[in-house]
């Protein structure tokens, strides 16, 4: 049975309100429920235990004691991992036997509240209810305008007389350009495991539109001048200037950028380029660094660079020059509850652990080939020359991937990011992942499936488990910075990881083997690199590349393909043992058996996403278990 929710009938590109616009409110606001109450019930917010499920396990009542009354779900999936997915309406059946739909997040929220394992602040709960409004509006606008989107797709595909979308990518772009595409197209759902996944709070719903890789976005990025003095510079051994990279990277932009500083008459050597959001330039910088552009610390004019933003927002993809970098940037707005700002911590760790990793992948091989990285191989930041103080360029800095090895593919590759997989095809709705299962159009069998997924696993875990035991580093490989390579015939190839700046180490196990990583060390910020307990390093890979990535893949393959039982999750313990004996002779034999229990018997750790929202992130690391997956049943 397919659980999914049906694709609504969205309109074409049109202004004005049709039935079909009610229909896209309707599924949001139900997308938005299924959220919550997989939330609170994955986090024992709400006591999982105190759902009645029926004999066949389809649907379940929670009684609610206080109102003396009963939650009732008609159509609900137990999955794996302690996964409560609800699928059909929600019922609230009063003592008097009266029934009521339940299609509201607030009222859901207000109904459960006294079931909580905790006593949420009314604070809290106001804000938890604004986000999860203001996500389902922007939800909203986006499926709207993907059925214009989509219907161009498809308006391609006919002409070009491909019936599948991944050859008809391969058709029409480079590998640079397919993943380009298919990032910001595949930016629709969001985390799994957040109610708030589309929330843009205080940002116009125009602006939303115009920003938003969901929304096919082009976006300006000024290429401002910060006095040289007044910057902190971090890049990799292989980068001898910042100034000569940037001109081998960007010739046409920094001819212009030279140009301008020399009409204006100052001393062209003394300055630097900074990328600036095209956005957060107006809204934020103008005004909040106004006294470092009357000192002269800040020049704005500038020539703008066109980018696509990617699935995290403030990550902005050039198309030209084809080797362009991307580029993280600051951007004031708040998404998971906090300005996406850009601190020294991830500027400073974002290059020195790229190098540490390149040369590991140089030494392994890149563990068969399998793994390759978006390396981070500039970043800087305003530090003024006198205070010398971080805090005041995390709003004022850039770091740069570098994607020209990383897109150097085979031909016939497609980089997909992982996320991309979960989002609805033109025409059918069906998850993109089933376009590459079936490439000669015929629905897969079951045995075809477990084949693709089995590779897949492979290719994730190979990797990741080896790059973790043998060297102590977590890749945080989940659905958002990880792109899964497929070769000409769809099958997984290897994995491309970006995003290191907040990656955590395990230095005992790197130093063991000749290597090392400075830490960033800063009052009231979180560290990066651990040496006295590895669990929040294990953790790091549990959440990121099982909970969000490979369970997810094995839930919606179950769901589409009509698998019962747990199969999919045997494949996955069966590969990530596999991975475990690839590197056994090379690990200690205690840390071997006792990361294999973790991995494989103990509960997987995972951010406690919704609990921190509404505690109003007073703590960043609280997280909760879930019940592993992969576990054997004691006989």
């Amino acid at each position: 049975m397919n659980h999914h929710l049906p694709p609504p009938a969205l309109p074409q590109n049109d202004a004005r309100p049709t039935s079909a616009d009610q229909g896209s409110l309707v599924y949001s606001r139900r997308n938005a429920l299924r959220r919550l109450i997989r939330c609170l019930f994955a986090e024992g917010i709400v006591d999982r235990r105190m759902l009645v499920r029926s004999p066949g396990g389809r649907s379940a009542w929670l009684p609610l004691w206080r109102q003396n009354a009963i939650l009732y779900f008609p159509e609900i999936w137990f999955a794996p991992a302690w996964t409560v997915i609800n699928h059909g309406p929600v019922m609230l059946i009063s003592g008097d036997s009266s029934q009521k739909v339940i299609d509201d997040h607030a009222e859901l929220i207000d109904l459960l509240r006294d079931s909580f394992d905790f006593a949420p602040s009314d604070e809290g709960i106001a804000g938890l209810k604004a986000d999860m409004e203001n996500s389902i509006h922007n939800d909203v606008q986006a499926r709207r305008q993907r059925a214009a989107w989509n219907g161009r797709i498809e308006h391609g595909m006919r002409a070009a007389g491909v019936s599948n979308l991944p050859d008809y990518l391969r058709s029409r772009h480079s590998p640079r350009g397919a993943a380009i595409f298919l990032d910001q197209w595949g930016a629709l759902e969001g985390h799994p495991y957040y109610p708030t996944w589309k929330a843009r709070p205080g940002l116009p719903s125009e602006e939303v539109s115009r920003l938003s890789p969901e929304f096919d976005a082009q976006v300006q990025v000024r290429i401002a001048a910060l006095r040289a003095d007044m910057a902190y510079v971090e890049h990799v051994l292989q980068v001898a200037s910042y100034r000569d990279w940037f001109a081998a990277h960007f010739p046409e932009l920094w001819q212009d950028w030279q140009t301008g500083l020399e009409a204006r008459g100052v001393v062209e050597a003394d300055w630097l380029p900074l990328p600036i959001h095209g956005w957060h330039l107006e809204a934020f910088v103008r005004g909040t660094y106004a006294a470092e552009i009357e000192e002269g610390v800040l020049i704005l004019d500038g020539p703008d660079l066109l980018t696509r933003p990617s699935m995290s927002f403030r990550t902005m993809m050039p198309g030209e020059p084809a080797d362009a970098p991307f580029i993280k940037l600051p951007v004031a707005v708040w998404m998971t509850s906090e300005q996406r700002s850009l601190q020294a911590k991830s500027i400073q760790m974002g290059p020195r652990i790229s190098a540490v990793i390149s040369a590991i992948l140089e030494a392994e091989s890149g563990f068969d080939n399998m793994l390759d990285i978006f390396p981070e191989e500039v970043g800087l930041y305003y530090k003024h020359a006198t205070r010398q103080d971080d805090a005041p360029g995390r709003h004022l800095s850039v770091v740069y991937r570098s994607t020209q090895a990383a897109f150097s593919l085979p031909d016939g590759s497609l980089p997909v990011t992982v996320a991309t997989l979960f989002t609805g095809l033109p025409g059918t709705g069906r998850p993109f992942i089933t376009s590459l299962i079936e490439g000669d159009g015929s629905r897969a069998s079951q045995a075809a499936v477990e084949a693709f997924f089995r590779d897949y696993v492979r290719v994730v875990t190979r990797p990741v488990v080896a790059i973790y035991l043998l060297y102590g580093i977590a890749l945080e490989a989940h659905q958002q910075n990880t792109t899964v390579v497929f070769e000409a015939g769809n099958k997984p190839a290897g994995l491309l990881i970006r995003d290191f700046g907040d990656g955590r180490t395990f230095a005992p196990w790197l130093n063991e083997r000749g290597y090392a990583l400075k830490p960033y060390v800063y009052q009231g910020i979180l560290p990066t690199v651990f040496s006295g307990d590895v669990e929040p390093v294990r953790m790091f890979v549990l959440d990121a590349a099982f909970v969000s990535h490979l369970h997810e893949v094995a839930l919606v393959l179950s769901d589409e393909y009509g698998f019962q039982g747990p199969r999919l999750w045997e494949v996955l313990r069966e590969e990530t043992e596999a991975a475990f004996d690839v590197v056994k002779e090379r690990v200690e034999p205690g840390r071997w058996e006792q990361e294999r229990e973790a991995f494989l018997e103990e509960p997987w750790p995972t951010r406690s996403l919704l609990r921190m929202h509404m505690q109003k992130y007073s703590d960043y690391r609280v997280q909760h278990g879930l019940k592993n997956p992969l576990a054997k049943i004691p006989s």
